[in-house]
């Protein structure tokens, strides 16, 4: 690991200041766990990070009316248990249980998950198929994002060098169910060779306004809107979540590594996007830790 500045601001104010927008080597440094493993593997030289780990405002969960405001420099860990989450969007919850391990997730913040920009992530298709949006701070001002709009391409944001994320905010999701299945080809808490985030209303047994977000098997975490056109205002049988899961492997473009090929990973997407579809109307009752192939 080459040697870099480190520098701890006490102020947002003082940490977007020493932020440099026009040097890719001056980052902000939130948990870290990802950003040490590219330092040390050679694949990141930074000459300054700017640690986030004293701006006490970016921390903690507020609940309001259904929705959930939750600081970006809040640990993982923390979201796992915190009653509010559970409550407003439990499916997050699921999710956390089959995400790495817990000493990451006492390390690793929500707000660096995000920003961080692995596809592979298993937290950014959740918040995508719950609406989920951003605010980013910067030294214009500040600005709100939706999640979904957050992802550029592989390991690649819209964020600018000198932003940072604040808060996460999950709107109230109301009678809306949620199901997140990831398949890995390792251990169960394994980075996903695929992972499906689907989000949907039920009205007796019609979808209605339906989010199918698929990462992992494609470059960065999308949606699939025409799997979600298969599914809305549909009864649910098995010929609909057959055509959904059709429509899915159709839509997405998937990219081969080490986990499995482009063609392997479509097929996963076709019988994935069948069971996420179907364990969130029957109203997500398993673990959401999805499964080895």
């Amino acid at each position: 690991m080459t040697p870099f500045e480190l520098v701890e601001p006490r102020t947002i104010e003082e940490a977007l200041a020493l932020l440099d927008p026009d040097d890719d080597q001056v980052r902000p440094l939130g948990g870290g766990t990802a950003l040490m493993l590219m330092m040390k593997a050679g694949v990141f030289r930074p000459k300054r990070l700017v640690s986030l780990r004293k701006l006490a405002k970016l921390i903690g969960i507020a609940a309001s009316e259904g929705s959930l405001a939750i600081g970006a420099l809040t640990p993982l860990s923390d979201v796992e248990r915190s009653a509010a989450v559970a409550s407003g969007a439990p499916v997050i919850v699921r999710a956390m249980r089959r995400l790495s391990n817990v000493r990451v997730r006492n390390v690793a913040t929500i707000g660096g998950n995000l920003a961080h920009g692995d596809p592979h992530m298993d937290l950014p298709p959740v918040l995508m198929a719950l609406d989920a949006s951003i605010v980013v701070l910067g030294r214009s001002g500040s600005r709100s994002l939706k999640v979904e709009d957050l992802f550029a391409g592989y390991y690649e944001t819209v964020l600018k060098r000198d932003e940072i994320i604040a808060e996460l905010h999950i709107p109230p999701q109301g009678a809306r169910r949620a199901a997140y299945l990831k398949c890995t080809t390792g251990s169960a808490d394994d980075w996903p060779a695929l992972g499906v985030a689907v989000s949907l209303e039920a009205d007796s047994n019609v979808m209605r306004a339906p989010r199918v977000v698929v990462s992992a098997a494609t470059e960065k975490a999308i949606r699939l809107k025409d799997a979600e056109h298969a599914l809305s205002g549909a009864a649910i049988d098995d010929s609909v979540l057959a055509r959904a899961g059709d429509a899915a492997a159709e839509e997405a473009e998937t990219v081969s590594d080490i986990r499995g090929s482009a063609a392997y990973k479509r097929e996963l997407i076709r019988v994935y996007v069948r069971r996420a579809v179907r364990q969130a109307f029957d109203g997500a009752a398993s673990d959401g830790a999805g499964g080895r192939r």
